[in-house]
């Protein structure tokens, strides 16, 4: 085990470039399983949801090679091998090998997913599309059982907007006989980027990207060759370092349509932001003024950026107001802020944040993915030296952080942990 530790209070400047999307990945991975020949997919991030998901694909017999950021997968031996226990646990994406595996082999056995603790997350609302299509599901002994005679295509209305539940029904649905119509759809950029590998598969889907995706299905499906998107969470991270200590950074291979709830919100604390075609530039500001947030589903703010846009809150001069629409349990980090001189109340789904502050540095832990990001901009800005433990939540959504937070004049790296800090840990 490791920690990472930072010694703040240094501006930053110079180009990073962004990796490609984890969200999409996640997704991208399970669905080549659909595939009657091999699948590559060009772009993927030096992330552990990658080597996981990669590990799960062998265990079903998959034949799989992954060299630098690039992927392929022979999915022609695979099996509909039950996965109950192990690596699944690990991530909560792991959900997508439900329908990936259902709409291959009619039949799957998932162990419940893992990933982030951000409170109740439910997939009922993908056991309602797996179940319109023509599923049995059952819970037994905490595993997802799916079994299906034959799946025929239907009409699903999603009672909550759900990126998760949009694509796992999405790749049930492209082989199922006749017409599906999945309504009030996610509209988020990964489930464009799912669609577009499965089309170049031979699937037939209209619509992703609005609220009504149409599939037809088809008999068999192709491998392809397919590049991710770029990674807009970890873009807007970047954006927010940039305009917490940045004294000019370009941030590079972005979609910045993707980012424009972002770009708003940071424009109106005084930000200078610069689009250009596949760039963003960023030239920082000395005096940030407060703003409220709001979390959305797409296009609105994302939830992915509360954490980490709650830091550079503390930057600005008077009260400013972060609610979480989608997990009104993701600020477990105010704590963690507030042992770094953080002025932050949680009052419900809101965390009220009183600024200026200068932070200062201390130990601190990140209890999931996007309170790390939080915590590392947090010991960026702050006096002194931070450390920061549960690298392991940071490790599966920030693609070589090190080595792109030092090549923007950072200083920032990695020790093992103590004996004595491993038991602390284990007992906190």
């Amino acid at each position: 085990m490791e920690k990472l530790k930072i010694a703040g209070g240094y501006p930053l400047k110079g180009t990073v470039r962004i990796s490609g999307a984890k969200n999409s990945a996640v997704a991208l991975i399970p669905a080549t399983i659909l595939a009657e020949s091999p699948v590559t997919i060009e772009g993927l991030p030096d992330i552990s949801d990658v080597e996981i998901l990669k590990g799960l694909l062998e265990e079903i017999g998959g034949k799989v090679t992954l060299t630098e950021d690039e992927m392929t997968v022979d999915p022609t031996t695979m099996i509909s091998m039950p996965l109950p226990n192990g690596k699944v646990k690990m991530l909560r994406a792991s959900y997508y090998l439900m329908g990936a595996m259902l709409g291959r082999f009619k039949k799957a056995v998932i162990g419940l997913p893992g990933g982030c603790h951000l409170g109740p997350r439910p997939i009922d609302q993908h056991i309602k599309g797996f179940e319109a299509l023509g599923a049995t599901v059952t819970n037994e002994q905490g595993a997802i059982y799916l079994r299906a005679d034959e799946l025929r295509g239907a009409r699903i209305y999603l009672d909550v907007v759900s990126v998760g539940a949009t694509i796992n029904i999405m790749l049930a649905a492209v082989k199922a006989k006749g017409r599906t119509i999945i309504e009030n759809a996610a509209k988020e950029p990964e489930i464009i980027d799912v669609a577009t590998l499965l089309t170049n598969m031979g699937a037939k889907i209209k619509g992703a990207g609005t609220d009504v995706i149409r599939i037809d299905g088809v008999d068999c499906l192709h491998g392809c060759r397919h590049t991710i998107i770029p990674d807009r969470i970890e873009a807007g991270t970047y954006m927010i370092i940039a305009a917490a200590v940045g004294e000019g950074i370009l941030i590079d291979n972005v979609i910045p349509q993707h980012l424009e709830s972002l770009t708003a919100k940071l424009r109106e604390m005084g930000v200078q932001v610069e689009s250009g075609d596949d760039q963003i530039f960023i030239s920082g500001s000395s005096a940030l003024k407060t703003v409220d947030i709001k979390t959305l589903v797409y296009p609105g703010f994302p939830t992915d950026l509360q954490q980490p846009f709650t830091t550079l809150l503390t930057r600005a001069a008077g009260s400013s107001v972060v609610t979480d629409t989608i997990y009104g349990a993701r600020f477990k980090h105010i704590d963690e802020l507030r042992r770094m001189n953080a002025n932050i109340k949680v009052e419900g789904r809101s965390a009220i944040t009183n600024g200026p502050v200068q932070l200062q540095g201390a130990k601190v832990k990140a209890s999931d993915l996007r309170a790390g990001a939080a915590l590392v901009i947090a010991g960026l800005i702050a006096e002194g030296i931070t450390e920061v433990t549960g690298l392991d939540h940071i490790d599966r959504g920030y693609s070589n952080l090190v080595e792109k937070l030092n090549g923007l004049g950072a200083t920032v790296w990695r020790e093992a942990l103590t004996k004595e800090e491993v038991e602390h840990l284990k007992n906190i």
